[in-house]
């Protein structure tokens, strides 16, 4: 089975839609999207990734049912430079955390127990092991039992935040170490598929992660949502 997990494009927030840019980013993505031969489609309920599916659909020919876990990872948490997001903590106050690195421990830091975050992530993984199971691949421990192996091809229409819970639960990586050491721009996708080395026995592999290949194709440089400045000098990029 191959699991595809598409970012929304750049977003309005404040409206919860697509900016100008972030619509022909939409469209550089569908060009992509319409050689997929998804057999399943599923997407946010958020607006910004409803629009970012509803420009590649028509051209993949299907539907996507809309989930409600897959919106954004919803917890406000009062981080120590400001309230906001469970992420996007400053690199010296993330990385001190007893637990940031431990898979099962990471939600336990005091500002993330008092904001819920473990129920959400929790929550999320629920609803998400329950759609693996439908399609045939169910987690046991660390991997995954291979009940009815198949080729399918799930895409997800979401968000970033959402996504590194979603691949946490896949890779058994720490969904605070994929917060804060990955990005995802918008329209990028994610691919990760079944490995099936012994017969009922899967584990998933990504083989790429954030690709915006369509992008460049179309000549358009991705933007920088979900980014912060990559050097401190540089003040025209974003710095909180």
């Amino acid at each position: 089975m191959k699991i595809i997990i598409v970012r929304h494009g750049d977003p309005d927030y404040k409206h919860d839609s697509l900016t100008e840019r972030g619509k022909k980013e939409a469209e550089a993505l569908s060009e992509r999207m319409k050689n997929v031969k998804a057999d399943y489609c599923y997407v946010s309920p958020l607006g910004r990734a409803k629009e970012t599916a509803a420009v590649c659909l028509p051209k993949m020919h299907m539907e996507a049912e809309e989930l409600v876990w897959l919106r954004e990872f919803a917890p406000i948490v009062e981080r120590p430079q400001k309230k906001g997001v469970a992420w996007d903590w400053l690199p010296q106050d993330w990385t001190a955390m007893p637990h940031a690195f431990d898979l099962e421990k990471w939600p336990e830091h005091p500002a993330l127990k008092a904001a819920h975050v473990e129920e959400e992530a929790e929550w999320i993984c629920r609803e998400f092991a329950a759609l693996l199971e439908k399609h045939g691949y169910r987690k046991e421990g660390k991997y995954f039992k291979a009940e009815h192996p198949n080729n399918d091809t799930l895409v997800f229409f979401c968000h970033f935040g959402l996504e590194c819970i979603l691949l946490s639960y896949l890779l058994n990586i720490p969904a605070f170490v994929l917060w804060h050491a990955t990005i995802a721009t918008p329209t990028s996708v994610t691919t990760v598929a079944t490995e099936e080395r012994r017969d009922g026995v899967a584990q998933f592999r990504m083989n790429a992660f954030g690709d915006t290949s369509h992008l460049y194709a179309a000549g358009i440089e991705p933007s920088f949502s979900g980014r912060f400045r990559e050097c401190f000098t540089n003040e025209d990029e974003r710095m909180d």
